[in-house]
């Protein structure tokens, strides 16, 4: 089992934006120097809550202050962007990193978003967007030459001109950063497209009941290419808080600021998408009764470290096991050795306790 870390990055509507991105730098510095596998990083245009647009430029500025850790977006929005201009902005970003560099990529998911960028979201075309995208970025990474006509977008990468003129630039890792893909809801297409592709799957947090199928999603996408996905790299997003005792880590996530995010922000958004049945560990649960409380009693890995290692055991076997669990990010800027603190327990007393859950030698017994 490995630990990483999401972050949207989330932060109050109060906290200025220079303020936030200051502290996800610190975060990310600490992530590095205990040793956490990676870093992955939202893009939003429209959430208070999630304010950050550019995921590049604290992406440019973490790789300055950190030295092991991989970090990349998480992704980036593909149809607010043009596919050229970002495989190129990518690649660069790949040097910039020296080979640490992760790719992600999203459909997006909120309709204020839609509407400031007039991507009609209902009828799916922010998918399709995306994978029309995604192709052209790869073209232009791995391809010499091509005129692409699609439905969104027209590009061409075309011959040299005067002898000096020519598309030149490519990822540093070949034959490009890795890429991960995210997804919520049952039967996601986005990690349909994972297991089609090769791609990274990330599950975001919801209860192990309906992340169970995010991974028949993927093992449906790759029977359409003829793969096989490896559960290895299936990535778990949880909402993870861990300190000396169980009701010390209860106060400090449902009290704090991990609570009143989810009260404020999260938890009303996903009822108005009618997600709060994602929630659920019984399907008759009503939908008033899925509160903070309820959240962090069936589907937080709260608690102390034995707690939480239980805890993680239990959403392993679950689920059919996964490679890494990434720490669903909060800001706790104004009390951050709280933070902190749970991010080096849970990679120093949580993660050797937990060492020994790898899907690589679940797959070896199944056989």
């Amino acid at each position: 089992m490995k630990f990483g870390y999401f972050t949207m990055p989330s932060h109050p509507p109060e906290r200025g934006l220079k303020a936030g991105h200051d502290y996800d730098l610190m975060t990310f510095r600490w992530l590095d120097e205990l040793g956490y596998e990676e870093i992955w990083i939202g893009e939003h245009h429209t959430a208070p809550w999630e304010p950050h647009p550019s995921p590049d430029l604290l992406i440019a500025q973490s790789l300055r202050e950190t030295k092991n850790i991989r970090i990349g977006p998480g992704g980036f929005l593909l149809p607010y962007h043009h596919p050229a201009e970002l495989a190129n902005r990518v690649a660069m970003l790949d040097h910039l990193s020296e080979g640490r560099l992760n790719f992600g990529v999203a459909a997006s998911g909120l309709p204020s978003d839609w509407t400031m960028f007039n991507v009609d979201g209902m009828s799916g075309q922010n998918r399709d967007m995306t994978r029309e995208a995604l192709d052209i970025i790869l073209k232009m990474w791995t391809e010499q030459t091509f005129d692409h006509k699609g439905k969104f977008w027209h590009v061409t990468k075309g011959e040299e001109m005067f002898g000096f003129l020519r598309p030149h630039i490519k990822p540093l890792q070949t034959p490009h950063p890795p890429i991960g893909v995210a997804g919520l809801s049952k039967n996601s297409d986005t990690l349909k497209m994972a297991g089609e592709f090769g791609y990274m799957p990330m599950s975001l947090n919801l209860n192990p009941a309906y992340v169970g199928s995010h991974w028949d999603a993927v093992e449906e996408g790759a029977r359409k290419s003829g793969r096989t996905p490896d559960r290895g790299e299936w990535r778990m997003v949880r909402e993870i808080f861990v300190a000396e005792t169980d009701q010390k880590a209860w106060d400090l996530a449902v009290n704090g600021p991990m609570g009143r995010m989810m009260r404020e922000y999260f938890l009303p958004l996903l009822a108005q998408f009618g997600f709060l049945e994602y929630l659920k560990h019984d399907p008759s649960v009503p939908d008033s009764d899925v509160t903070v409380e309820y959240c962090a009693k069936h589907n937080w890995l709260i608690g102390s470290p034995n707690t939480v290692a239980e805890k993680i055991e239990q959403v392993y076997e679950d689920v059919g096991g996964f490679g890494q669990l990434l720490v669903f990010g909060f800001d706790y800027a104004d009390t951050p050795e709280v933070w902190k603190n749970s991010l080096t327990l849970i990679k120093n007393e949580v993660g050797p306790k937990v060492a020994h859950l790898d899907p690589s030698t679940k797959a070896v017994a199944a056989e």
